[in-house]
């Protein structure tokens, strides 16, 4: 992932908490995406052959180019200012969006910083880089991110998250609620292949008294996993990494028991056994995976979260100076509700 930053020094765009800054548009580019806008937008303004020569010649947006000083870009016969460039990006769906998440990520960082540390993002930077193992930076690339700008997003959720706990507290209520699905955690092994019908002759193996680490080991296509007897690390309802077939499968299944039937889930097909189902117990020694759960469901509501970021931005005193970006965060709060 590129970052320009332009420093437009007259321009007041925001202000808030007693702390002025500057228009500052950190445009998050994928793939020179800086490039194609600029390029779109003088298309746009200098149709036909000079387009064409312009191209031809090789001019195109650079990282100086995007930077700060009077002129952005200079041809034969004119330039292009950066007042120019930024009147054209502030009219684009790209600039407002990145303003936005700009004011969102500081206002975040304002009230919410204290509660996340460097160790809690890289703690999460080290799961992914687990979980992709030597994928790992080519799916960086292909998303068009870089380490550091990974771990920028990482603690934006991480603030995202500190903010929904403070301002949403959960009532005993909706504890119950949760508690009803509650499933303790479990530990299981399992066998992954393509086809239902190698699943199938698994199970009738396994019914035969086949061994199951032995199978796993010849069969499965988890490779995480078939050198250690298909086992998976203990996981309970509230987990989000697992396909609910598979979990729900799962938790049906006492302790020493098989799958009967072949679980379908993106994957391919599963053949499960439980190793340890223990029993429920109560909601007070599970409160704080219950509340979890309940926090993760609000997470991926949507409504929840734009109530959410309202009130950090309500509580962040945010006033938009610039009439042409008065509605810029308006998928959150009206331009109404906003310090003049």
């Amino acid at each position: 992932m590129l970052v320009f930053f332009i420093n437009i020094k007259k321009t007041l765009i925001v202000h808030w908490d007693n702390k002025s800054f500057y228009v500052i548009f950190e445009l998050v580019i994928k793939q020179r995406m800086c490039k194609l806008i600029y390029e779109k937008n003088i298309e746009k303004t200098f149709k036909g052959s000079f387009f064409s020569n312009f191209r031809t010649a090789g001019i195109a947006l650079s990282a100086t180019a995007c930077s700060g000083g009077k002129a952005v870009v200079t041809y034969k016969g004119g330039k292009i200012t950066e007042s120019q460039y930024y009147n054209k990006m502030k009219e684009s769906q790209a600039g407002q969006s990145t303003l936005a998440s700009m004011i969102v990520s500081d206002a975040l960082e304002s009230q919410y910083g204290k509660d996340v540390t460097q160790k809690q993002v890289d703690k999460e930077y080290n799961k992914y880089k687990k979980q992709y193992g030597s994928q790992f930076d080519s799916v960086l690339e292909q998303n068009g991110m870089t380490a550091s700008t990974f771990k920028d997003n990482l603690k934006t959720n991480l603030l995202t998250e500190a903010a929904l706990k403070h301002i949403k507290k959960i009532t005993p209520a909706q504890e119950k609620k949760a508690w009803k699905n509650y499933q303790p955690e479990v530990t299981v092994q399992h066998i992954l292949v393509s086809k239902k019908s190698t699943a199938e002759d698994i199970i009738k193996q396994l019914k035969d008294g086949g061994d199951f680490k032995k199978l796993a080991k010849k069969y499965s296509t988890d490779t995480a996993t078939k050198n250690d007897a298909g086992k998976l690390p203990a996981f309970d309802s509230t987990d989000s990494t697992l396909d609910s077939s598979f979990k729900t499968a799962a938790f049906k299944l006492k302790t020493g028991e098989i799958t009967t039937t072949p679980v379908k889930t993106q994957y391919g097909y599963h053949v499960i056994k439980m190793i340890k189902h223990p029993a429920k117990g109560t909601l007070k020694e599970h409160k704080k995976q219950i509340d979890n759960q309940i926090y993760q469901s609000m997470s991926e509501d949507q409504s929840v979260m734009r109530s959410v970021i309202a009130t950090v931005l309500k509580r962040a005193d945010v006033s938009i100076k610039d009439k042409d970006l008065k509605n810029v965060l308006s998928q959150y709060v009206s331009s109404d509700s906003l310090s003049k």
